[in-house]
């Protein structure tokens, strides 16, 4: 009882009232996205109000499980996801024209997905299990940048290059900072450079036509029509917003996948530059939160994993916002917690979970809590 009132003091409570408003602002604009006056609550914004329900559920059960149980099993865990990945580009359900899903009954769910919130965990546990002999060589991370760049081409072959990228920025930057040579950013870089002609050679028609769009070619009709209706829609809010469900270009059907990735779109059109600014500012207020958490956590490695698990959602909404103002090549990746997405909605709301769990054994919680928990779990604290 003493440590269940413990728990409930220490609970992140602000990050979570925010990432309930988020979610609140997503189900609403879900429903203007999907309105139409013969079926004014749509499938989409029933499934999203729901996922919203089961991601507070998960967010809770993370936030009272041990994380250093999660790290464990942490070699276990990913070597399922790499097999689920496997599994994807084999017998996985095809969506608008990708591979990405895997049919569970009566739900999908994408394991990209899993990858985003599990690669930090699998990193985490080699370095604590090598910690004593490492003497940060480039060869010493050779393991975890081999199951990266095994899970980034996994994840790109789908294709999913949005998530893939998000992986591979998560990841690298994780072994920055724990001591990666920055060498072997110099010679990546050089590399890439060397490459580049190659890499060109190798993407898919697609995503050629993304990038060539994002340097200003392509017809407006055709290969910048997507981006086109973005910016109008943008644009044509002004300053407060045509008003909620009111914005034409979303209503009309101009704006490709309002419901999913141009939902910031959405938002901008019906509730202007001040309803944009509020959103921005929400994400803002939640990231300036969690780094002063991490910032307050007293072992390096934990931080490295606390920010490992919440990179992705950071980075997300960094694209996200940049692709649909066109500041940023269209990748297809969901604004989190607002974009409709079952799957990316409940693996943000337990990564979200797990650094909760952090914070509270880490951030405030007084070192003789950690080690009479310690105790009573019978795990061994992390020096």
């Amino acid at each position: 009882m003493f440590l269940a009132r413990r728990y409930f003091k220490y609970f992140d409570w602000l990050s979570f009232a925010l990432i309930l408003i988020l979610s609140c602002i997503g189900v609403l604009f879900v429903y203007s996205a999907t309105y139409r006056p013969e079926i004014p609550v749509s499938a989409f914004c029933k499934k999203q109000f729901l996922g919203v329900g089961l991601g507070i559920l998960v967010y809770c059960i993370c936030s009272a499980m041990d994380y250093r149980v999660l790290l464990q099993w942490g070699y276990l865990i990913y070597t399922i996801v790499i097999a689920l990945l496997i599994f994807t580009i084999i017998k996985g359900s095809i969506g608008m024209g990708a591979q990405r899903w895997v049919s569970v009954g009566l739900f999908k769910f994408q394991p990209s997905e899993l990858a985003k919130v599990l690669f930090p965990v699998f990193a985490i546990t080699y370095l604590y299990n090598h910690k004593e002999s490492f003497s940060f060589r480039i060869s010493e991370y050779i393991p975890l940048l081999a199951m990266l760049g095994i899970s980034c081409l996994l994840i790109i072959k789908q294709p999913d290059l949005g998530t893939g990228i998000i992986v591979m920025i998560t990841g690298l930057v994780m072994l920055w900072l724990a001591g990666l040579p920055k060498k072997f950013f110099y010679y990546g870089l050089a590399f890439l450079f060397v490459t580049a002609p190659l890499s060109w050679h190798m993407l898919k028609p697609y995503q050629k036509k993304r990038v060539l769009v994002f340097l200003g070619q392509g017809s407006q009709k055709k290969e910048r029509y997507q981006i086109e209706q973005s910016k109008i829609a943008i644009g044509s809010g002004g300053v407060f917003g045509k008003g909620f469900l009111k914005g034409t270009q979303n209503k009309l059907l101009f704006l490709p996948e309002s419901r999913t990735d141009f939902i910031f779109s959405v938002i901008c059109e019906e509730t202007g530059l001040v309803g944009a600014c509020v959103v921005i500012l929400l994400y803002l207020i939640l990231f300036m939160r969690l780094f002063h958490i991490i910032l307050s956590i007293d072992q390096t490695i934990i931080q490295i994993f606390a920010f490992g698990l919440i990179a992705h959602t950071m980075i997300s909404v960094i694209v996200n916002i940049g692709m649909v103002t066109d500041m940023l090549p269209v990748v297809g990746i969901p604004l989190p917690f607002i974009s409709y997405g079952l799957s990316n909605l409940l693996i943000t709301y337990a990564s979200l979970g797990w650094f909760n769990t952090i914070s509270m054994y880490h951030a405030h919680v007084d070192p003789s809590l950690r080690t009479e928990m310690s105790m009573r779990h019978n795990y061994k604290l992390w020096s």
